[in-house]
């Protein structure tokens, strides 16, 4: 703050003025009226050097962050004007502080300015992509309407909707590099684990009827497939599909992904990204770990080579006999929790109500069977045909590997809950008399009904569905049972312990999807598809570090808390002379404030603060 007046009176007024920023002009304001000379006279005889030590006391009430103001408020003046159909809110978001706070140890910055070097863009690829990564963390949106929304938020970004398209292109280009680049300059953040890798694929579904033609390349005659193609959904949906391969650390961070047609094979996708990230890591050895599906024999086989290891579920009704017959044999079995000698029988028979015996209700019991054959695990491998085909076979082939079988009577009665809740549905349906067509899936309720067929000679056939018995006997055969294969030798319970963390990619998945709204994508081309999905795997990577932080310092905060209070840390602009807080305090607030040592718990902040605090995290 300084001293004003008007030097030219012989009875000036005396005022504090400060400087301010409103965007990206700067002003002054008169903040305080001391009064006029004459006035000031019946109090000192000096009014001038009185109110220059006043505005000294201000300035250090002011360091400190301790300010009063002269305020005058006229409740009939109007909001100001303007030109737009809609009005809007003049809230600022700075939240993302926290987000850029992570960002910054990425290095994008320096990233783009190598990638664009040597092209004449006129436009900022790391603001653009900054403020791509917080809305879809924030507030998910088409690009446009994240164009749309930059006033949001507290830096005023300026950008036209081109630019954020020409970037998309700028980053698709520079796929395989940018993802190399994001797992190592990650390391910055957080002490990357690589020594277990997950992987699991998922897909994103389109909202149109056509599936993406293949293109022919002119030049070298090679055929590119469409992204966009009609494939296996769980979610059984008419439209086509973009399958995304997700890996994984030992810490749920992520490593890297790929992109796939919908029609692609999930297990063809597996050993081509692991190639990848060997190159990335210069051949490290880690443990792949993946659920059944995406534990073929060529996948198991490529993972017993260069010192790596495999550890996948293997599912128990695609056995063999032999195996499965080893498998219900009720002996051999361990407590996993010390190794005691303890049978299947004794498990489903313990009183569960007992409170001496919650933590045998919460103990698994396990067995270890070898199984080298693959062809007694019910696996296939990929042939390729003379017409460059490839075909699932059975496989015969010997790879050394061990399979750890455990029994948890806590799952048996969960799966015995679900499945008795679906035959009363399936007995729901056979009331109707005359249900539709029988479906197959594995878990649909008509698996439990089957059609008979009576007719006497010459007689029409009396259709009939009536409850299949035999199969939901088949099925309680597998209640409680889990199995993974693996070919390390390490004790069964380490083996477990790893495996049970996959539950974190199918994590990493919801938080893309429900969270981040991965869809709809606004984008038809392939390139704007991939770069749409990298800002996507960006987020996810951005969250995850950020998360890991915080379990660092004991304080978990869920996905849903941390982004609510992200969104609502909203200021609003008071007099060009503060920005106010309009949101409350947190413990996921909190959490971050002393992660970070941002200052962002106040309910008052002088503009100067603000604007120092996201220069010192955006060098």
């Amino acid at each position: 703050m300084k001293l004003y007046y008007d030097k030219r009176l012989a009875d000036p007024t005396y005022y504090a003025q400060q400087g301010i920023r409103i965007g990206k002009k700067t002003t002054t304001k008169n903040i305080k009226n001391f009064g006029k000379h004459s006035e000031l006279l019946k109090i000192t005889n000096d009014p001038l050097s009185y109110v220059r030590k006043e505005i000294e006391k201000m300035n250090e009430e002011y360091r400190v962050g301790k300010v009063s103001y002269d305020v005058s408020i006229n409740f009939n003046e109007k909001v100001r004007h303007t030109d737009e159909e809609a009005s809007s809110s003049n809230s600022l978001n700075i939240g993302y502080f926290f987000l850029q706070e992570v960002m910054k140890e990425l290095l994008l910055k320096q990233f783009f300015k190598e990638k664009t070097a040597d092209r004449k863009i006129t436009f900022d690829c790391y603001t653009i992509f900054r403020f791509l990564v917080y809305a879809r963390i924030l507030d998910p949106k088409s690009k446009h309407a994240t164009w749309d929304e930059l006033g949001t938020y507290y830096e005023q970004p300026s950008f036209g909707y081109q630019h954020i398209l020409r970037f998309m292109d700028i980053l698709e280009e520079n796929c395989s590099e940018y993802l190399i680049w994001l797992y190592k300059a990650s390391n910055n953040v957080v002490k990357r684990d690589p020594s277990v890798m997950y992987y699991d694929c998922t897909n994103f579904y389109f909202e149109c009827e056509q599936e993406d033609e293949e293109v022919v390349d002119e030049v070298t005659g090679e055929i590119m497939p469409g992204l966009r193609k009609y494939g296996v959904s769980k979610e059984h949906r008419p439209n086509p599909i973009v399958e995304m391969g997700l890996l994984m650390d030992r810490r749920g961070i992520p490593i890297t992904m790929c992109l796939h047609p919908g029609n692609t094979s999930e297990q063809l996708t597996a050993i081509p990204l692991e190639k990848e990230v060997l190159k990335m890591l210069d051949g490290a050895k880690f443990i792949y770990c993946a659920d059944a599906g995406l534990g073929s024999y060529n996948i198991r086989k490529f993972n017993s080579l260069g010192g790596r290891a495999f550890i996948v579920t293997q599912s128990i009704k695609k056995m063999s006999d032999v195996l499965k017959q080893a498998v219900f044999n009720d002996c051999g079995y361990k407590k996993l929790s010390d190794d005691a000698p303890m049978t299947i029988s004794e498990m489903k028979d313990f009183d569960r109500f007992d409170e001496k015996n919650l933590g045998l209700y919460n103990d698994l019991v396990y067995k270890v069977i070898s199984a080298d054959k693959a062809i007694d695990l019910g696996l296939y491998e990929e042939k390729l045909l003379k017409n460059g085909k490839t075909c699932q076979v059975k496989s015969k082939g010997i790879l050394k590997q061990r399979i750890i079988i455990t029994f948890s009577r806590k799952m048996m009665e969960y799966q015995r809950f679900i499945r008795n809740r679906q035959i009363e549905r399936a007995k729901k349906l056979l009331s109707l008399k005359d249900p539709e067509e029988i479906k197959k899936g594995p878990n649909d309720v008509r698996r439990f009904m089957k059609r008979t067929a009576r007719t006497k000679s010459g007689e029409k056939a009396v259709v009939e569905y009536v409850l299949d018995e035999e199969k939901i006997a088949e099925e309680e055969k597998y209640d409680g049972y889990y199995a993974v294969a693996t070919n390390l030798n390490d004790p069964a319970k380490d083996i477990l312990e790893v495996a049970k963390k996959r539950y974190l990619i199918e994590d990493c998945f919801r938080i893309m999807k429900t969270n981040f709204c991965g869809r709809p994508v606004g984008h038809w081309a392939g390139r704007r598809i991939k770069a749409h999905f990298l800002t996507c795997y960006t987020a996810l990577l951005v969250y995850r570090l950020l998360e890991c932080r915080l379990n660092d310092q004991n304080t978990h905060v869920t996905p849903e808390n941390l982004i609510t209070t992200l969104k609502n840390m909203n200021v609003v602009n008071v007099h060009d002379m503060e920005y106010m807080a309009l949101y409350n305090g947190s413990k996921a607030l909190d959490a971050l404030t002393s992660l970070t040592g941002l200052v962002l718990d106040n309910a008052h902040y002088r503009p100067k603060d603000l604007n120092r605090m996201i220069k010192k995290i955006l060098k």
